[in-house]
């Protein structure tokens, strides 16, 4: 087991307002993603990785461009996934790495990296594991720009659809599957 909190502070330390958001987010859906480990246990999902890797999905903002959440990199916030799979992959945890890079909207194919010109590197980034699902799942309730709301599901399906209306279609089966 590893402790996530520990290597948040690594790396938000220089950030207090970004760390607090994170760690305030992370919980979130770590709460939430616990939450469907438990009402759903025929699914066999590893509740401490879920626990591990909810904690760590966004460890990549720091180095995106989003003020309104106190980021103040250089990339384009579509790319703190992939970002954070490099850092988490850099720690020695390639598992969670791979939360990270397949999280954001509901995962992105090579092919939609490639028509809609994505500034993502050219691979399926879409989630495959059972804890992949659900923490990519369990995200979308929770904004880092609102984030003391509970997002609904039409607000949900409106911030998937921005990149590809095809990705509502795996939302509503996760939907149907953890709800």
């Amino acid at each position: 087991m590893i402790n996530p909190y520990q290597i948040i502070e690594k790396y938000y330390a220089p950030f207090p307002e970004l760390h607090q958001l994170l760690i305030k987010h992370s919980e979130q859906v770590k709460g939430k993603a616990i939450e469907i480990t438990k009402k759903h246990p025929e699914l066999r999902a590893d509740q401490n990785f879920i626990a591990e890797a909810a904690m760590l999905h966004d460890i990549g903002v720091f180095l995106c461009h989003a003020p309104q959440i106190y980021c103040y990199g250089t990339h384009h916030y579509i790319e703190h996934g992939y970002l954070g799979a490099d850092i988490l992959r850099n720690e020695g945890l390639e598992r969670h790495a791979l939360v990270c890079e397949r999280h954001t909207g509901t995962g992105f194919t090579k092919e939609t990296i490639m028509e809609k010109n994505l500034p993502l590197p050219h691979r399926d980034m879409r989630p495959v594991s059972i804890e992949e699902e659900i923490i990519c799942y369990a995200d979308k309730f929770f904004s880092k720009t609102r984030a003391d709301v509970l997002n609904d599901l039409d607000r949900i399906r409106q911030s998937i659809k921005k990149h590809d209306e095809s990705n509502v279609q795996y939302f509503e089966l996760w939907h149907a599957k953890f709800s």
